[in-house]
């Protein structure tokens, strides 16, 4: 059942990906020769006016092919469709329809987060408890007090709060908390301790969920995948910075781990919890795929942004048989990342 949800989980997320490249692609008349779920050989097609859509027998990953699309493919483009192909296209609309895979995936966490916050609302940022003797308690916090901001941030839920106590706590860091107390804003000073793991803590739990209206889904909804989309850039930037180790990297092992997991915690609470905390996954999943396309990176859609990019700056494409070049070896770099991290998941289970 869990690799099930999981395959689910990911052809959606996969799916909505590629449905951005393929409305962009329609809507500036370029040529989809085959929208694809899945990879490697085909299983079913249904072929459609020009477009073969197609699920294929890996069932990771996806693609929208659009005709010229590749280097070398313009040669064999039929006369009548010459100025279909990807490249016939300017540079804006070309940049419209790369960018439009990760927008799409935001779009969707966005619509995981409308039905997550509709039915139980969102995490507010009150103050539960605080442990006597601990820094915040020692700062004056105390039950029902509302957290407006820390240093300058504005938070709108409680795990906006936490995120940043846990990204930005150190030994040498003093938090400035504005909270609000019977209608009265009032500032004070925490500096957070070590959990004995190297974490931070200032000892407050929060985070009662309360319903909201309409217009309060729309806009907590915005704040959910926001967070999501903060955490995942915090978390590359403490990878980079060598803060977290290759043990804390999780692939498509460790992701289905996870899923597993939470469906086994969830479903003796009844199916609309199991559908609650795997929307969650898929917020954070989806928002992930996002963030993780938009990074400059030879093979993915940033990478291919930045020569749209410098297209648009330089008035003249780059050489697309570099381009491709690139693209390649960039690609072969990420096939072996993967391999190494699907070897640290399946290690990890052992």
């Amino acid at each position: 059942m869990t690799i099930i949800i999981a395959i689910l989980i990911f052809s959606i997320i996969i799916l909505f990906h590629e449905f951005g490249h393929f409305v962009l692609a329609k809507r500036n008349g370029i040529k989809v020769t085959e929208f694809a779920l899945g990879m490697g050989p085909k299983l079913i097609g249904i072929q459609k006016g020009e477009t073969l859509y197609s699920i294929r027998l890996l069932p990771f990953g996806g693609y929208c092919a659009m005709l010229g699309e590749d280097a070398a493919s313009d040669e064999e483009v039929p006369e009548g469709d010459k100025d279909r192909t990807f490249n016939a296209k300017g540079v804006w609309q070309r940049i419209s329809v790369v960018a439009a895979g990760p927008i799409f995936n935001f779009i969707l966490a966005f619509i995981f987060a409308m039905f997550i916050v509709s039915v139980i609302g969102y995490d507010t940022p009150v103050v539960y408890d605080t442990q006597e003797g601990g820094p915040a308690y020692e700062a004056g916090l105390r039950k029902g007090d509302v957290i407006k901001s820390i240093n300058g941030h504005d938070i709108h839920m409680y795990k906006e709060f936490r995120a940043y106590i846990l990204f930005e706590g150190s030994e040498h860091t003093s938090f400035e908390i504005v909270y609000e107390r019977d209608g009265v804003e009032h500032t004070t000073y925490v500096t957070p301790v070590d959990n004995g793991s190297g974490a931070y803590q200032i000892l407050l739990s929060g985070g009662e969920y309360e319903k909201t209206d309409f217009f309060g889904v729309l806009k907590y909804s915005f704040y959910e995948v926001k967070y999501w989309i903060t955490t995942t850039i915090q978390s590359l930037g403490m990878l980079v910075q060598g803060q977290v180790t290759a043990d804390d990297v999780s692939g498509p092992v460790g992701i289905v781990s996870m899923i597993g997991e939470t469906y086994q915690a969830a479903r003796e609470y009844g199916a609309l919890d199991v559908a609650l905390n795997l929307a969650n996954i898929s917020i954070l999943l989806s928002a992930n795929l996002g963030v993780m396309n938009l990074l400059p990176i030879p093979a993915l859609d940033g990478g291919r942004l930045v020569f749209l990019l410098l297209e648009a700056i330089r008035r003249k494409p780059v050489s697309r048989e570099k381009e491709g070049m690139v693209h390649t070896v960039g690609l072969m770099l990420l096939m072996a990342l993967m391999v190494f991290i699907m070897f640290n998941d399946v290690r990890k289970l052992f």
